[in-house]
């Protein structure tokens, strides 16, 4: 028998609130930054191949980007990248570090629409100090119940965290912009999930839709969220 839903969690970057946006616009200062060494294109193809070999040592988020930058740039350069590159790379990330938290349209709106009635989660991946940073910036952490942020989102780290906030994870749901991330290992799980399309997604966020999944659904924005919620429990 199908269980009730209970709990819905949440994911952060570029769900409740802009994270991307400030990843690109650094992008392309870095682009800019070693114009006179190497093609737009190639440089990305380079840096995007240093990031996927650098998760598995620094994580997601800010410091592991900025580090992989550097990689590259070393790498494009020869050796030859000049030091004032490598400084302004590492202003860069501090500024990205310290960039206000900007509310994507109807986020505090659609948690607070829910948490009357529902055990209100924040799950979250990245780096733990810029994580809790952009939570406390955002003044929604009163309205959570729990707070996770992992390492990695897999059907694994699903099941542990909905086992532990609402007994199985068949009576959660997971609400996020990115399908890999957010919403196919935890309908693996045995949950819902909730796709908000975002513009702007990272490319190793990117994973065809799992239409064919009965617990898969996706709305043009959180202002539907509700709605949705009241059609499925």
């Amino acid at each position: 028998m199908q269980q009730s839903l209970t709990t819905i969690g949440f994911d952060a970057d570029d769900t409740l609130w802009h994270n991307e946006r400030f990843f690109r616009i650094t992008q392309d200062r870095f682009a800019r930054l070693l114009a006179d060494y190497t093609e737009r294109d190639h440089l990305e193809d380079r840096l995007l191949a240093a990031e996927k070999r650098n998760l598995g040592h620094y994580g997601f988020g800010i410091k592991g980007f900025v580090l992989s930058m550097i990689e590259t740039a070393i790498e494009v350069t020869e050796g030859k990248v000049p030091t004032a590159v490598i400084a302004e790379l590492m202003e860069a990330g501090r500024e990205m570090l310290e960039h206000p938290i900007e509310l994507l349209p109807h986020a505090r709106e659609a948690i607070e629409a829910l948490a009357p009635d529902y055990r209100i989660l924040l799950i979250t991946k990245g780096d733990l100090i810029d994580q809790e940073r952009k939570l406390a910036q955002s003044g929604l952490g009163d309205l959570f119940d729990g707070v996770e942020i992992v390492s990695h989102k897999t059907t694994e780290t699903y099941v542990e965290i909905f086992a532990r906030h609402c007994q199985d994870a068949s009576r959660a749901m997971m609400v996020g912009n990115s399908l890999r991330s957010d919403v196919i290992p935890v309908i693996e799980a045995g949950g819902w999930g909730v796709h908000v399309p975002h513009d702007l997604t990272w490319s190793l966020e990117h994973a065809e839709p799992p239409r064919t999944a009965p617990r898969f659904a996706e709305i043009s924005s959180l202002e539907d969220l509700h709605d949705f919620v009241l059609s499925v429990r």
